[in-house]
């Protein structure tokens, strides 16, 4: 990976972001040394302009910033520092340096499932549940997206809300299954929704469709 130091006067912006939660926690400064002690430390350290010299931060607060991943941006002078933080990121005890909260969003997940699903679906490994289902073909696993929707729909009208949350689960693992087995993924539903939430989207819709008749 090639850094240009120099640039700026041999030092680059690093902006670390959690390797997890993909939020953005602090924005601090590199030199090519800064840089070398976190690749051999795994530890993000930074040159600090005030002080005049390396830190590493958490070395007085025990907020350690665990290095995962570093790449360069297009113009190789700015850093994205994919880290996991041992607590609160600020000095100020917040746990990013504009005051956010730093929690995971749950819904990223479903991308993670689905590049789950994908991996089985390539490797089909033996034992596994998911490669049954896909062995079973689409048929059975239409079917199987059909049961657990109805299962949903009972535990929603006579069921207890925990039912509910366990069956919907269900659905949706078996919907993900579904799509990957016709070339889809879950993000294509998500893409789907985002255009209906245009105000515009029904009238759109209506005068395609009343396009297609007059041709």
């Amino acid at each position: 990976m090639k850094i240009d130091f120099e640039k700026s006067g041999g030092l680059v912006p690093a902006i670390v972001q959690d390797a997890e939660t993909k939020n953005v926690l602090m924005l601090g400064y590199m030199n090519k040394e800064a840089y070398e002690k976190t690749i051999a430390s795994k530890k993000v350290t930074f040159w600090s302009r005030s002080r005049n010299c390396l830190w590493t931060k958490g070395e007085t607060s025990g907020n350690f910033l665990h290095l995962v991943d570093i790449m360069v941006d297009c113009d190789n002078d700015t850093l994205l520092v994919k880290a996991t933080p041992d607590g609160p990121t600020c000095h100020t005890g917040t746990d990013t340096c504009w005051g956010e909260e730093n929690k995971l969003n749950p819904l990223l997940f479903l991308t993670e499932l689905q590049d789950f699903i994908n991996l089985r679906h390539e490797e089909m490994p033996e034992g596994s549940y998911t490669t049954s289902l896909f062995k079973d073909g689409i048929n059975r696993i239409a079917q199987k997206v059909g049961e657990e929707a109805l299962e949903a729909v009972i535990e929603a009208t006579n069921g207890s809300k925990d039912k509910l949350v366990y069956e919907a689960s269900d659905l949706i693992y078996h919907l993900i299954v579904l799509l990957t087995s016709k070339g889809l993924r879950i993000e294509d539903i998500a893409q789907e929704l985002r255009k209906r939430h245009d105000p515009n989207w029904d009238k759109k819709r209506r005068e395609a469709k009343a396009k297609g008749e007059m041709e």
